[in-house]
Parts: structure tokens; C-alpha cells; sequence
């Protein structure tokens, strides 16, 4: 094909079945077609023409999105059968690879058709996607971040943990990606607890059992296969699974015997050893500061229902005070530490609260040289926990007479600068 014009017209030439379709069902009537493949039309020269931008192809998606779900609507209304969505859907995804065909470099593009194809649940064109940009950016930490969270969602922690490993070993200057990654493996702590307790467990199952089938196997290094291929996961419908005469006879050995048993409720990584070692190993990173670390006690502090937080916690803030004893960071996780894992609602919280107000004073006396950082940090946490309608109304007192004297000494401050 030369022209623009002979492109558009091929592309719009492969949407005429549906545009007939929309005829002959009353989908759409005459006028409202013509007006349809004028605007497409439009989009097609655009997106074709060699200064065309990546915000072209996206408005592009956008609107054949909205186009479908008003074709949907009036489906619905008007009780129209055998319209469904698949001819948009592949459309969308044509632009889309057009897009990145066309502006390879362009990150949010490749995020945008990685959200559209999870949006719409096609796996397997999300890994095949995943797997060409982490290929075009291989030290994109969101991309690969995407890619090992979609594993450990799909319950594939050994693929998940293979992604994120390869990505730290590729994004060494930025701290996201190995947050994501503690953060991962604090997720499927969580998890790995709920069955504990007989959470998300069928009837009859024992939890121990059902951990096992969670760590069934394990990693070698942080190999991971890319593959492209469009090969089906699922069997061919000609291939028959031929039942076992002999399995009834069968006397199978059990895959955990009681040592095994033993091991696995003893093993380090159910006592938080995962997410200490890539704290560990982010220590030795270009991006480790006192920032870092806070991002790391933050992501951490969330997890208060997990047993090991605690342990975890405090192994991040005896670095930062090994490393960064005099910064505002460290100051702000050692006042919020107490704090951390404990309800507004229950007894424990005043307690906690206090001692919490104690270690402020303090640290704000013994802090020189970034005392206002640490007031800024310290008002803003005051006022993420004001925001709760559940707050004892004593306990809101306290925290809007501390929040209301940090922000004079940061007026004054200001004034004296």
C-alpha cells in the first residue's frame, strides 16, 4: 500500500461487515452509519500520517470504546440478540499494535493496551504483549512490576517472583520495583496465614495442606523464559485423556510425609525472611537513602495482620538508624512505629498513641538539621488519622492540639527563613 488514503481505506474497508450488521439489526440507522465511518474515517488518516502522536492512537481507542458501548446499550434496550463485542475488541486491539508498531518508545501506550487487555480478560495476548515491551524496556519498573503482580494475582508465585527478580537486577536506580516486590511477598504471607486459619480453604481440606500446594515448588536463580509463541495452554480438542485402568491399585506415596510437614511450618520464609532479604539486598543498590527506607517501612506498616510485620518493621528501622540516624525519615517511622498494626478502636490504641507523642518530643528535640521535614511528615500523618469518622473524640483532641503546634513551628520557621 502507498498512500494514506489507500491505507485508510483498506482499514476501513475490514469494518464493513459490522457496519452492515448494525443495518440490517436497526442497530444504527443510515445517518447515524454515515456519520460513524466519516469520524473513523477521520481517525484512520490521522493515526496514518507520517506526524502522528501517541495520544492520536489512544483517542482513537477511546472513542471505537464508546462506540461499542452504545451499540451495547442499545442492544440492551431495544432486545437486540447476536450483536456482541468481539469485532470491536479486535479493532481496539488493532490500533493498538499499530501504536506500538508505530511509537515503540512510548511507555503509557504499551500500559494502556496492557490494561485493555486485562480489562477484557485476554491472557493470553496480555503475556505476549508483556513479554515484547519488558523486551523494548527492560528498565521500565512499572512494566515489569505488571508483569510480576498479573502472576502472583493468577496465584503463580514462581513466575511472579522470577519477574521481579530479573527486573531488580535490571531497575538498580530506582526503589519502586523492589518495593513491589517485598510488597508481593508480603501479600502471599498474607495469604499463606488466611489458610493457616482456614480462610479461602474448601471444607475438608487441612490448611497445612493447602500451603503446601502453595509452595510446591521452587526457584533456581531468577531465570526467566519469555515466550511469544500463540500456542494454547489447554489441550487440543482431538486429544483424548485416556482413563488409568490400573489407578484404583495404585497405592500412591504422600507427596508430604511428617518431616516435610514439620520443615514447612518451621520455614524462614513463613517468619517474614523473603521481605527482610530484599530489603537486605536494596541496601546495596545506587538508590538506597533514607527515603528508600521509608518507602519500605511505609509499604510494611500496612500489613499489620500479618504476624512477622513486626519483626520486619523493626529490621527496616534499625538500618535507617544504623545509616541515617540524624534523618527526618528515620525520626518519622520510630514516632509511627508504635502505631503500627494497632485499631482506633481497640484499647491498646491510647496507649500506643502515647507512646507514639513521647518518642515526637524526643526526636524533635534531638533533631537539628531537618526539624522542619520532620514536622511536615509528622502533620501529615496527623492528618490522615484526623480523616477517620471513628476516631475517640479525646484521641482527635490530642492529635488536632499536636497537628495545630507543629504547623506555628512551621509558620515560625518560615518567617525566621
Amino acid at each position: 500500500m502507498g498512500s494514506v488514503a489507500e491505507k485508510a481505506r483498506f482499514y476501513l474497508e475490514r469494518a464493513a461487515p459490522q457496519l452492515r450488521e448494525f443495518e440490517e439489526k436497526d442497530i444504527f440507522n443510515k445517518d447515524e452509519i454515515r456519520s460513524l465511518v466519516t469520524k473513523r474515517s477521520d481517525f484512520e488518516h490521522l493515526v496514518l500520517s507520517p506526524g502522528t502522536k501517541p495520544s492520536d492512537f489512544l483517542s482513537y481507542v477511546q472513542w471505537e470504546r464508546s462506540m461499542d458501548r452504545l451499540r451495547a446499550k442499545r442492544c440492551k434496550r431495544l432486545k437486540i440478540r447476536g450483536s456482541n463485542t468481539r469485532p470491536s475488541e479486535a479493532r481496539v486491539f488493532g490500533i493498538f499494535e499499530r501504536a506500538v508498531m508505530k511509537h515503540p518508545g512510548y511507555i503509557p501506550l504499551w500500559i494502556a493496551y496492557l490494561d485493555f487487555a486485562a480489562e477484557i480478560k485476554a491472557t493470553k495476548r496480555w503475556r505476549r504483549v508483556i513479554t515484547k515491551a519488558i523486551r523494548m524496556h527492560p528498565r521500565s519498573a512499572v512494566l515489569w512490576t505488571m508483569a510480576g503482580r498479573n502472576a502472583a494475582v493468577h496465584g503463580d508465585m514462581e513466575r511472579a517472583r522470577a519477574y521481579f527478580l530479573r527486573g531488580c537486577r535490571f531497575c538498580t536506580g530506582e526503589v519502586s520495583l523492589w518495593v513491589e516486590y517485598a510488597r508481593c511477598e508480603m501479600e502471599w504471607l498474607a495469604r499463606i496465614e488466611a489458610k493457616k486459619g482456614g480462610k479461602g480453604v474448601r471444607r475438608g481440606v487441612n490448611p497445612m495442606e493447602a500451603i503446601k500446594a502453595t509452595e510446591g515448588t521452587e526457584i533456581e536463580g531468577d531465570h526467566i523464559a519469555l515466550d511469544d509463541s500463540d500456542e494454547d495452554d489447554e489441550l487440543d480438542g482431538d486429544e483424548l485423556i485416556l482413563p488409568d485402568p490400573d489407578a484404583g491399585e495404585k497405592k500412591k506415596k504422600p507427596v508430604f510425609d511428617a518431616e516435610a510437614t514439620r520443615k514447612l511450618e518451621q520455614s524462614p520464609a513463613l517468619s517474614g525472611a523473603i521481605p527482610m532479604a530484599i530489603f537486605d539486598i536494596a541496601k546495596k543498590q545506587p538508590f538506597y537513602a533514607a527515603a528508600a527506607c521509608e518507602a519500605f517501612f511505609d509499604m510494611f506498616a500496612t500489613f499489620g495482620h500479618v504476624a512477622c510485620q513486626s519483626k520486619i518493621t523493626q529490621h527496616v528501622l534499625s538500618a535507617m538508624e544504623e545509616s541515617f540516624p540524624k534523618s527526618a525519615c528515620t525520626a518519622s517511622c520510630f514516632i509511627r512505629q508504635p502505631l503500627i498494626g494497632v485499631d482506633v478502636n481497640t484499647p491498646e490504641f491510647p496507649k500506643a498513641l502515647r507512646e507514639s507523642l513521647a518518642r515526637l518530643r524526643k526526636a524533635y528535640a534531638e533533631q537539628a538539621e531537618e526539624k522542619k521535614a520532620l514536622a511536615g511528615k509528622i502533620v501529615g500523618w496527623a492528618s490522615k488519622m484526623l480523616e477517620m469518622e471513628s476516631l475517640d473524640p479525646a484521641i482527635r483532641t490530642v492529635l488536632e492540639a499536636t497537628k495545630k503546634g507543629l504547623e506555628a513551628e512551621l509558620a515560625q520557621q518560615e518567617k525566621q527563613a
